[in-house]
């Protein structure tokens, strides 16, 4: 089965759309539809995160020999390290919580909701994302707020895979899903930032 043909099948199978797809990728739509015609190759970088998107390896997605669902034995004698950073964010982000709208820029912003609320300040802009930014945790604490005139400590909730991260302003907690002593010590540290009730917290 040719790399085309293999794209196609995932995109469709992970329920992605060709606009998803090269949102996640940072190309354009045409680029994956010249990927998915057989037209065009994708750069090495854009092999691997599709790779990762898809949760699958590289050979599979690049040899015709082997199938979709392959499993490859891996042989040689040398020790790969395991990237502890695959696929790519999704969460929630408080527009009202940044100083800096550039950040908007690393996002996918897939639905936006308006809360209304009892504090400061009265509505929210609650928007839901996607990134494949890797970057993210770090360029989001320069720009969360802390200022107790304005809501004292925000913070933004996402996941990665399997990691949880809270990040706060020069902040970044994170735990593996599932690991209820690592969760609790992310708790403790909200409880710190003033979030009172870090129950909230989705996973």
């Amino acid at each position: 089965m040719k790399f085309s043909e293999k794209i196609q099948i995932l995109r469709k199978r992970n329920g992605y759309s060709q606009e998803d797809l090269a949102d996640i990728c940072n190309v354009s739509r045409q680029a994956i539809s010249k990927w998915e015609s057989n037209l065009t190759f994708p750069e090495v970088e854009k092999i691997i995160l599709l790779s990762e998107i898809f949760h699958t390896t590289v050979d599979v997605l690049v040899k015709e020999k082997f199938e979709l669902d392959a499993k490859i034995e891996n042989h040689s004698c040398h020790v790969i390290k395991e990237k502890k950073k695959t696929g790519y964010f999704e969460g929630l982000l408080i527009k009202e919580s940044i100083t800096d709208e550039r950040i908007l820029d690393s996002l996918q912003v897939n639905k936006v909701e308006l809360w209304q609320t009892e504090t400061i300040p009265k509505y929210w802009t609650a928007l839901y994302f996607t990134s494949s930014d890797f970057d993210l945790p770090t360029k989001l604490s320069k720009v969360m707020i802390s200022d107790e005139s304005l809501g004292g400590n925000w913070y933004a909730d996402f996941k990665q895979g399997n990691t949880k991260y809270i990040v706060f302003n020069h902040k970044i907690l994170s735990y593996e899903i599932g690991n209820k002593i690592e969760k609790e010590k992310v708790k403790k540290e909200c409880k710190k930032m003033g979030i009172l009730n870090s129950d909230d917290i989705s996973e």
